[in-house]
């Protein structure tokens, strides 16, 4: 069935003041009752969810994080990151309370006024650190992603207690806390694979130095297969922590580079996958791989990841236990705060940020 066709329901600027100036974000567009979709939101259409090839039969590994004892769980882990650089987990540590309550506070936020929502827009909010905004990068795109986030780089316990929202700050800050011991046993067991034995405070702080959280909220779209609710990208962290509802709608680009898998919704299960900074790391070893969201007609999706990040002030680059056996290095060490500017200031382009340090 072809895709249907849009016709544009108010002048332009006035879309952009009111979703973007304004703070109403996709939200207040969604909940106005549009029969169509505005023109920004449209998609070419080689970048439409509804025209992707959907490969049948093919899903990422479900890994039981229970016995950590069994070599075959690192094992698992290490394959999942060469081969798909994507995997869920399950009985990883963090309570099911903790996942529901971050979802809900996610909703909470969305659902207070306009007015308190747009104190924390770029222009408004009292901390760098603390933004609510739509879409990914609006200055730089051609097409609008059609998406709320509310994005909480983590610097101290005390700023995100005075600066983070407080519809949703104390069960932000709790689901990272509980969500740090899986974090490191992963790091730890794919830095042995590398042959990084000792994870002191200077590869802590490389491998794991910063964190984001991002309450994200899709709301429901009046013709979602002509747009996207996150454009193919992948990650610039070390590791991506994704709890997402059970709405689905994540895709992962499939190894033969054309087709792609999705990724269903499985109860108190954690969605793992490896950022551009683990791939440069590991020389390639690991992989950061495309992803994307769909827009949804029916249902409100919200997902929460962690971006577990080098420090800013650190140098990312092949690690020298990866090449200490004469592997010849493919990445150049870079500034990271360099690279995450790179990837901010353009729209979604799928892998062509990791381009950025290759020599």
């Amino acid at each position: 069935m072809p895709p249907s066709i849009a016709t544009p329901v108010a002048n332009p600027s006035d879309i952009t003041d009111f979703v973007m100036f304004q703070g109403n974000g996709v939200k207040g567009l969604s909940e106005m009752g549009l029969k169509s979709l505005p023109n920004q939101y449209i998609q070419p259409l080689e970048e439409r969810t509804s025209m992707i090839k959907v490969a049948p039969q093919q899903w990422i590994p479900i890994i039981d994080m229970s016995n950590l004892e069994d070599p075959k769980v690192g094992d698992a882990v290490c394959d999942a990151a060469e081969k798909w650089g994507f995997f869920q987990i399950v009985n990883h540590g963090v309570p099911i309370e903790v996942l529901d309550n971050v979802k809900n506070a996610t909703c909470r936020f969305y659902g207070l006024p306009t007015e308190e929502k747009r104190k924390y827009t770029k222009e408004n909010s009292s901390s760098k650190n603390v933004r609510y905004g739509t879409s990914f990068s609006p200055e730089a795109e051609k097409a609008l992603e059609w998406k709320d986030y509310l994005s909480l780089f983590y610097v101290s316990e005390d700023e995100a207690l005075e600066k983070w929202p407080l519809a949703c700050r104390d069960e932000a800050l709790e689901y990272m806390k509980r969500s740090e011991v899986v974090i490191k046993q992963l790091i730890q067991i794919l830095m042995s694979r590398l042959n990084v034995k000792e994870i002191d405070g200077t590869k802590e702080s490389l491998f794991m130095g910063s964190k984001r959280i991002n309450l994200n909220y899709y709301p429901i779209c009046p013709n979602p297969e002509l747009t996207v609710a996150i454009g193919r990208h992948s990650d610039v962290s070390t590791l991506t922590v994704l709890l997402q509802d059970d709405t689905g709608g994540l895709y992962v680009r499939a190894e033969d580079g054309e087709s792609w898998i999705h990724v269903p919704p499985v109860a108190g299960s954690l969605v793992i996958n490896v950022g551009d900074a683990l791939q440069i790391m590991s020389n390639g070893r690991y992989r950061s791989v495309e992803h994307r969201v769909a827009a949804n007609g029916n249902k409100v999706r919200v997902s929460v990841p962690i971006f577990v990040n080098p420090k800013p002030s650190e140098f990312i680059g092949p690690l020298p236990e990866v090449l200490a056996n004469g592997e010849k290095a493919i990445y150049k060490k870079v500034l990271y705060s360099d690279y995450v500017k790179h990837f901010f200031k353009k729209a979604h382009d799928g892998k062509m940020t990791v381009e950025f340090a290759k020599i």
